[in-house]
This record gives structure tokens, C-alpha cells and sequence, in this order.
């Protein structure tokens, strides 16, 4: 079971970088950017500071244009809005939610291959559209006066309901192993390997591999290469760790 953490039109890059450390601290690390405000945002220097050591979820996010773009994949979504939406899916607490999806009464769907949580912009929610698409929207219970959530404080209160779901339904061991193996059987995608080769081409010229005024078909040769590796998101995150070391290396 594969599950998502999908951010609409963030608008603080530190709070990526916060969602990036919740996310990591449950065992989750696959997050989508669907239009944030700053385009180079999973590099900015707040959101690796907010993150704390959590620059792998980082790495390994994607930045895309539409709502429907983040959701490949994913065949249950999950809202998050405090208010109900007229017309809009049923209203559940998180836990209540993630107790019926994972134990369906006989005759209900099964258990959905890829759950999607989505959070809106933190200076207006989400819109009406993209919570109409959704199964249901997720209200976590809270305080009647007072029940405006930080988006990572949200994001962690619904990774630590759904990690304790999972373990619930099909063991703790069981629940890491799911994760492991989305983590490891993802392919990546061509924004993700495009990404990577960026990394690589600074790390050749850091370590004067690649002369960047004669680079020649150095990275065009490599480009092929990797593309005929169908490369897994694991695999881009390894490749990434040997292009920072060759860069720290450089440094040095």
C-alpha cells in the first residue's frame, strides 16, 4: 500500500521542511508539491533547516502543476478541512476514518492500493473542487474555540493516526515492511531523475570530471544511461547521497 502526502500551494517554505521531518518521524516519505509559491522550495535554506535532518524526504519530493498530477497512483483521497463542504464527501475523524478503510464490513471496497492525504494552502485551506474529488475529508478533533492547525502539526497528527492504523491492521513489523517496499519498488519519475542528474553534473565539475565550457555528451550519454536503468525512487536518493559526498568530498 503506497501512501502520499500531497501539499497544495504551500506558501512557507519552512513548513515543507516541517512536513518533511513529520513525515520522516512516522515512517512516511513519499511528499508531492502541487504548485507552492517559491518554485526552488525543497532547497531553500528554511526548508532544510525546518526539516533536521530529514533532507532525504526532501530529496525525493516532486513539485508538480496540478492537483491531478499528484495523485498517480492513488486510489483513496483523503481531504483535510475543518469545515464540511456542502455536496462534498462525509466528514470523519482521522482515527474513525482509518479504522473502517483498513477493516471494510463485508461487501464494502477493499483496502485501496494508494491513499493520498491532501493539506491546503496555509493562507486559505483547500479549495471546494479539490476537496469535491476526494472519499472523504478528515476533521481532527480539536479545541471548538480554537482549531487552527500549523500544517506540520496537522500532517504529524494524521502520519501518527495512520502509521498506528496500519500497525493496527497488519502489524507493526508488517506496517514497516509496507513502506519499505514502496520506498524500494517506486520507479521514479522523469522529474526525480532530472533532479538527480543535476546533482551529478555539479558534483563532476566540483570533483573537474566535467569541464562545464566543453562538457561535450558527458551528460546527454548519461541521461540515456539512467534512463535505461528504470531507475527506483530508492535508487534516486542513493545516487543523490554519492553526488553530495563527491561534492562534500570536493569541498574538502
Amino acid at each position: 500500500m503506497k501512501t502520499r502526502f500531497v501539499l497544495i500551494e504551500t506558501s512557507h517554505a519552512g513548513n515543507v521542511g516541517a512536513v518533511a521531518r513529520a513525515m520522516k518521524v512516522m515512517g512516511f516519505d513519499d511528499l508531492v508539491l502541487v504548485a507552492p509559491r517559491w518554485p526552488d522550495v525543497l532547497t531553500r535554506a528554511e526548508a532544510i533547516e525546518r526539516a533536521s535532518g530529514a533532507t532525504d524526504v526532501l530529496e525525493r519530493a516532486r513539485i508538480v502543476q496540478t492537483v491531478e498530477d499528484a495523485l498517480t497512483g492513488m486510489t483513496h483521497l483523503c481531504a483535510t478541512a475543518m469545515t464540511p463542504r456542502d455536496f462534498g464527501p462525509p466528514t470523519r475523524s482521522p482515527r474513525a476514518h482509518f479504522d473502517r478503510l483498513l477493516n471494510p464490513a463485508p461487501g464494502a471496497p477493499e483496502v485501496p492500493e494508494g491513499v493520498a492525504f491532501l493539506f491546503g494552502s496555509e493562507r486559505y485551506g483547500m479549495k471546494n473542487d479539490d476537496v469535491y474529488r476526494c472519499h472523504v475529508a478528515l476533521s481532527i478533533p480539536t479545541n471548538p474555540d480554537y482549531g487552527s492547525l500549523n500544517i506540520a502539526a496537522a500532517v504529524q497528527l494524521i502520519a501518527y493516526d495512520w502509521r498506528e492504523a496500519l500497525a493496527a491492521r497488519f502489524g507493526e513489523e508488517g506496517a514497516s515492511q509496507l513502506q519499505r517496499q514502496d520506498r524500494e519498488n517506486q520507479q521514479a519519475d522523469a522529474a526525480q531523475i532530472a533532479g538527480m542528474l543535476g546533482h551529478w553534473q555539479q558534483a563532476l565539475v566540483d570533483i573537474g570530471f566535467l569541464d562545464p565550457t566543453a562538457p561535450k555528451k558527458l551528460m546527454p550519454r548519461l541521461t540515456q544511461l539512467f534512463n535505461r536503468a528504470t531507475l527506483t525512487q530508492e535508487e534516486i536518493h542513493i545516487l543523490r547521497g554519492i553526488a553530495k559526498a563527491m561534492r562534500e568530498s570536493a569541498k574538502r
